[in-house]
């Protein structure tokens, strides 16, 4: 909710939800979002083809508009699983995976994955990895343009060490021309993203908007031909404020939102004061009213400006 308030258009992804959460957990938690957070993908982690087909028809009943098989993601638990990036060493079952999806829904089955795993860095395992599973019916594949490090990496290690070699996508874009081709990893700029947009349909960014959100602000006029204003960030935090006034009202924990917000004003004159007092976990625990949430946010707004920032009534 908080990045649709920065970006209309933009597709958003869920965190990785694997097949045993869904089937046999709190489906409801997992899945449940707002329709106003559309366009979302489900972003599901399995090797179980009837598992995942199974999650996909979950997916599309709560309404997602794609499902995205993860093959990226090195963690050990992942591992132990059998998914994630080590799925790339068996192309055929990711096939059978990604037909066994697209055969129970209708809505799109793409897949994440990087361009290599351990010292595996020719070109042509990656290729006849897409090749392979764009025989299944796949017709857009995300990639992280590192290889995993299977062993002895953490997860967060794996997402910077690796050296980036975005000519690997931009060859399989050459390659697969009738293919979707995105490609992620370490893209920060604007101007990057229109340098990859020359040579690949799609760009994926993930800790900057996480860490920088405010860079999506702009991306449905620069990307998307959208004519609505930018928004400013206090459009967004007033937006927000209200979101988190409706959740505390119904029961809900203020800082279940307000952790995701804590990028907005980075780098801004006063931001680390607005941070240190929306990142209180023992007094949000104690907001159990909208007015409550206001004055919270009006203390954290009164770091940025000499005199404070407009408060939500003013606005």
């Amino acid at each position: 909710m908080f990045h649709r308030q920065l970006s209309r258009h933009t597709w958003l992804y869920t965190e990785m939800v694997t097949t045993g959460a869904l089937l046999h957990g709190d489906v409801a938690r997992h899945l449940d979002f707002d329709a106003a957070e559309q366009p979302v993908a489900l972003q599901l982690g399995g090797s179980e083809p009837a598992d995942l087909a199974a999650a996909a028809k979950l997916g599309e009943r709560w309404g997602y508009v794609e499902v995205n098989l993860n093959c990226g993601c090195p963690s050990e638990r992942v591992q132990r699983g059998a998914f994630g990036a080590c799925l790339m060493a068996e192309p055929e079952l990711v096939a059978d995976c990604v037909k066994a999806m697209r055969d129970a829904v209708s809505i799109p089955v793409t897949v994440k994955h990087r361009i290599g795993i351990d010292t595996i860095e020719h070109y042509d395992f990656v290729r006849d990895f897409v090749g392979t599973v764009a025989d299944a019916g796949c017709e857009t594949f995300i990639v992280h343009a590192r290889n995993a490090i299977l062993k002895g990496l953490s997860p967060k290690e794996n997402r910077e060490i690796p050296p980036l070699r975005y000519e690997v996508a931009y060859q399989l874009k050459q390659e697969f021309p009738h293919l979707e081709i995105l490609i992620n990893g370490g893209i920060v700029t604007h101007d990057e993203m229109d340098v990859h947009l020359a040579h690949v349909d799609g760009v994926m960014i993930g800790r900057e908007a996480y860490h920088q959100p405010y860079v999506l602000a702009e991306m449905d006029r620069r990307f998307y031909t959208a004519q609505t204003p930018v928004p400013s960030r206090l459009d967004v935090e007033l937006a927000m404020q209200r979101y988190i006034g409706d959740l505390v009202e119904k029961g809900g924990y203020m800082g279940a939102v307000t952790r995701h917000m804590l990028g907005l004003h980075r780098g801004i004159h006063g931001g680390r004061g607005w941070r240190r007092v929306l990142s209180d976990a023992r007094r949000m625990h104690a907001v159990r009213t909208r007015a409550a949430v206001d004055a919270m946010f009006e203390e954290a707004r009164a770091h940025l400006l000499p005199g404070g920032a407009p408060s939500l009534a003013a606005a």
